[in-house]
């Protein structure tokens, strides 16, 4: 038994060796140079671009504009495509720009022999701007604005969608208690360790392009759409990553540098990103704005919710309406309540693009949910966990909307009773209840459900190769990425479960290279254990049953049982011939040589729901505006851990990222220019190892009926209930609502001063 075993990372040597290959290992030291001139306006047109200076610099080889690409537009989110134009996504970006939409925008490209060159050349060419007031609050641009960001939308609305539930005004009228609150979530970035770096050339009239990416074969279908090619002239190769978040989970400059090396005649062009690039340039967390509604009985019975969601999306469309839409989904899980209704928007803005971040969507849900039950509760005099044990769904259930997606499996309540068991909840509850002075404590908690992959809103497709080598282990082959999160070691682990081989006799390759990869979306919504891992199972039954029915040839025997453990077939239970035989026949026997391989390229039509619920414990100093988490816990519902180790560390950078949204993480822009004010790693305040408490994890462990080997999501659900758990508990130390994120000190005095506490 492999699945549910602490097996090291199969991937743990190469790293920490310095061995493993990243894109920029991968370059050759003669290539060249590639970057990037972005406007210095926010919102505006190019008048007129002169690029003489620069293509007159020693060690320049070309450079080129928004003039010279093609004039094609493209979506770029890591979205499966469809053959329903409906459900596919926005195509409202280009290589290169002269309708300048967010400080930054990309207006020509240089390349040169060197950076140094490059770099030279970038301050050479001379723009003049028409300028047009930026405009960074969706509230505002959603009114319209004079020219609107695209012109295709005239209010900026890029798209809004709502449902009703049951009949939700008449059922806030019989409320005994109505709850309003309005609550803020910040833009943010995914602050990988490693910048966004590709570098491409020509063999044989196609396009490579190797690549730090999450989804390899979606972009080579980007690239195919952005230049106007054939896809099968294109082949991407995605190396060891050095992380991504769902930044790499959108087509960034890969197109762009697709088109730069059809320029300089196939020459290899390297296009790497800066890290103050990377903040700007790439992808953020959006920035959602709620207006909430909840009707009460006195009992504490939730009649009545109501959602109006507001989503910064910046520039362009990326992953668009989805993010918000994914919280208005949610909005109808978690809490039994038979009216529910939710309008979203999702609005243009001149801010830097909004994309896929962690949890998509749910964090900032999250901080809105779960402050807002704090809040009623608070109105209500009731015990927070005890208004959620009310409320919550109990056992099974099934979105109303989209069936697939279920709690199969619900230990919820579970989670939130080992939570307060851990934090000790009812003892510090009331010890806290009274306090004064400037330095306060307080706990608070925040639950979620999360699901499994995407389908039935989007394509769910995996697939998985296995071949047996001639000494009884396998090659493993999967779409799938790596990226950090441990994917090739529960792959590898599920590939020896279903031989009943050794994890070491299973060899996985790491690298996608999409022209011999099996097709596979990529690393996104905690789908790959899910969905790729059920892929992978499938192909392992499929190689067994190859094996087993060659050595049946091989023994003459056509009806006793054949069963394959540790390298070894079994007849009735007893040894009948090893599997190295078997291999070494197969590939040159004389006679009855065949290579035994399988392939399997399997759709997903299920989902899950997993659960989970943070306790944390903090201090307040009230005077400096500070809070010091003292003690934190997450418990998660994630079916069957396939590997309690690798599981306990998802967690554990998840709680890391979820105290950072919490207390320190923003990207401030200055409404006047819409330049990023904090773009560096300097001035953005990432939490580190030092700011951290113990990080306290434990599991409610079901098999889920749908999961392959009984799992489900847990890559994404991490990094979703640290903060509002953090706000609430600074809201029961002081009794202080503070509903927008982070709580930053300036912020935290500001409203303990307005409470007449200071």
């Amino acid at each position: 038994m492999t699945i549910g075993t602490s097996i090291p990372r199969v991937d743990a040597y190469e790293k920490v060796t310095g061995r493993a290959q990243f894109t920029d290992d991968m370059i050759l030291d003669k290539c060249l140079v590639a970057k990037v001139y972005h406007a210095s306006i926010a919102n505006g047109r190019v008048v007129s671009i002169d690029t003489s200076k620069a293509e007159a610099l020693e060690g320049v080889v070309k450079v080129v504009t928004f003039r010279d690409v093609p004039d094609t537009k493209f979506p770029t989110p890591g979205h499966p495509w469809s053959v329903e134009p409906a459900h596919q996504d926005v195509a409202d970006r280009s290589l290169l720009t002269d309708r300048v939409r967010y400080y930054g925008d990309d207006i020509a490209a240089v390349i040169a022999e060197d950076e140094v060159a490059a770099s030279r050349a970038l301050k050479l060419i001379e723009v003049e701007y028409e300028e047009y007031p930026p405009v960074t609050d969706p509230l505002t641009a959603m009114k319209g604005t004079t020219p609107p960001v695209h012109e295709e939308k005239p209010d900026n609305i890029l798209a809004q969608s709502n449902y009703e539930l049951g009949k939700v005004d008449e059922a806030l009228e019989a409320s005994d208690v109505i709850v309003r609150g309005t609550y803020d979530t910040p833009i943010i970035q995914h602050c990988h360790i490693e910048n966004p770096v590709s570098y491409a050339y020509m063999d044989k009239g196609r396009i490579v392009v190797v690549t730090s990416t999450q989804i390899p074969h979606i972009v080579k279908r980007v690239i195919g759409q952005a230049l106007g090619i054939p896809w099968g002239k294109v082949r991407v190769i995605k190396p060891y990553i050095g992380g991504g978040f769902g930044n790499k989970q959108d087509v960034l400059y890969e197109p762009l540098n697709a088109f730069l090396t059809t320029q300089v005649g196939g020459r290899t062009v390297k296009l790497e990103l800066t890290r103050e690039e990377t903040f700007c340039n790439t992808r953020t967390r959006h920035s959602i704005h709620y207006d909430l509604v909840m009707g009460v009985r006195k009992d504490g019975r939730i009649l009545a919710k109501d959602m109006t969601a507001v989503s910064n999306q910046g520039a362009y469309a990326s992953h668009g309406h989805a993010i918000v839409a994914n919280g208005a989904t949610a909005w109808r899980h978690m809490y039994e309540v038979e009216n529910v209704r939710a309008s979203a928007y999702t609005v243009y803005t001149n801010c830097p693009v909004g994309g896929a971040m962690r949890a998509y969507g749910i964090p900032q849900f999250a901080f809105a949910g779960e402050c807002f039950m704090d809040d009623a509760a608070y109105k209500l005099q009731m015990d927070p966990l005890e208004f959620r044990k009310m409320n919550v769904y109990k056992g099974f259930f099934a979105d109303p909307f989209l069936t697939p997606i279920a709690a199969n499996t619900n230990h919820v309540v579970d989670c939130m009773e080992k939570g307060a068991n851990y934090i000790h909840w009812k003892e510090k509850r009331a010890a806290y209840a009274r306090q004064t002075g400037p330095i306060r404590r307080g706990v608070g908690m925040a639950i979620f459900s999360y699901k499994t992959g995407v389908w039935p809103i989007s394509l769910e497709i995996s697939g998985a190769r296995l071949v047996l080598n001639q000494d009884g282990s396998v090659q493993l082959m999967v779409g799938a990425t790596e990226i950090g999160q441990g994917a090739d070691t529960v792959f590898t682990q599920m590939a020896a479960e279903t031989l009943g081989l050794d994890p070491a006799d299973v060899h996985i390759q790491t690298n996608q290279d999409t022209d011999v990869t099996p097709f596979d979306t990529g690393a996104y919504a905690s789908r790959q254990s899910y969905v790729t891992g059920n892929a992978v199972k499938q192909c392992a039954l499929q190689l067994k049953e190859k094996i087993l029915a060659y050595a049946r040839t091989l023994l003459n025997d056509t009806d006793r049982e054949l069963t394959l453990d540790r390298k070894m077939i079994y007849m009735d239970g007893e040894e009948a011939i090893s599997l190295e035989e078997v291999a070494m026949e197969s590939y040159y026997s004389l006679t009855n040589s065949s290579a035994i391989t399988a392939e399997v390229s399997l759709q997903t039509k299920d989902n899950a729901l997993s659960f989970g619920a943070c306790f944390v414990e903090v201090e307040v100093d009230m005077k400096l505006g500070k809070v010091k988490v003292l003690d934190i816990i997450q418990v998660h519902d994630s079916g069957t851990l396939l590997n309690p180790q690798l599981a306990t560390m998802q967690v554990h950078g998840g709680i890391s990222m979820g105290l950072g949204y919490g207390l320190s993480e923003q990207m401030l822009i200055d409404p006047k220019t819409g330049r990023v004010l904090n773009g560096t790693l300097l001035d953005y305040k990432l939490q580190t190892a030092l700011d951290a408490p113990d990080l306290a994890v434990e599991f409610v462990e079901e098999p889920d009926p749908t999961g392959p080997y009984g799992n489900k999501a847990l890559g994404e659900p991490p990094a979703i209930p640290t903060a509002p758990a953090i706000r609430n508990a600074v809201l029961h130390a002081t009794g202080v609502a503070v509903n927008a994120n982070p709580l930053t000190p300036q912020k935290l005095i500001d409203a303990f001063d307005q409470a007449g506490l200071l």
